[in-house]
């Protein structure tokens, strides 16, 4: 973000895309109370490239569905140890992911952790907001969205099978 680009208005639950893992539909809870953004994530296996340590892990875009995983593989550039809003505190691999959120495409640093009890399978925090948003505490979804075939079954169990 530049100084002159404008200040984006976002309310508090936004759906957003995930560009380089060919994500196109994904909730997110905007949350200026959490530091760092956090996705769902599983089968978490690292490996060494080029000297560097990278992760490969899999994610569920779809709300309360285990449909469409998706597998990802992206340097590391952290291990975090992050306190969940419940207090219990845990190490978590943090990654770059390009996230785009009412028309703006960030990079974010992404902590990999367990949310598949959470409402949102993705939170993003201040880190990724302080990139030129300001989060509507009593607004939803002011952003772009999917047709309403995959926003009804994205409410299901069952997220879509294409």
């Amino acid at each position: 973000m530049t100084n002159s680009d404008p200040i984006i208005v976002a309310g508090w639950r936004e759906w957003v895309s995930l560009p380089e893992l060919g994500v196109p539909w994904i909730k997110a809870k905007l949350d200026t109370g959490a530091r760092s953004s956090a996705i769902h994530a599983f089968d978490l296996s690292t490996h060494e490239r080029d000297g560097s340590t990278w992760v490969t892990f899999s994610i569920h875009p779809w709300q309360r569905s285990d449909a469409d995983p998706v597998e990802a593989t992206l340097p590391v550039l952290d291990r975090r140890s992050v306190r969940s809003s419940s207090g219990h505190q845990e190490e978590r691999l943090v990654v770059p992911m390009q996230v785009r959120l009412v028309d703006r495409t960030i990079v974010t640093e992404m902590t990999l952790s367990r949310r598949d009890e959470m409402g949102f399978r993705l939170l993003i925090g201040r880190e990724g907001l302080r990139q030129g948003f300001l989060v509507d505490a009593g607004g939803s979804y002011r952003g772009p969205r999917p047709n309403r075939t995959v926003r009804a079954r994205n409410r299901g169990t069952h997220g879509p099978t294409g």
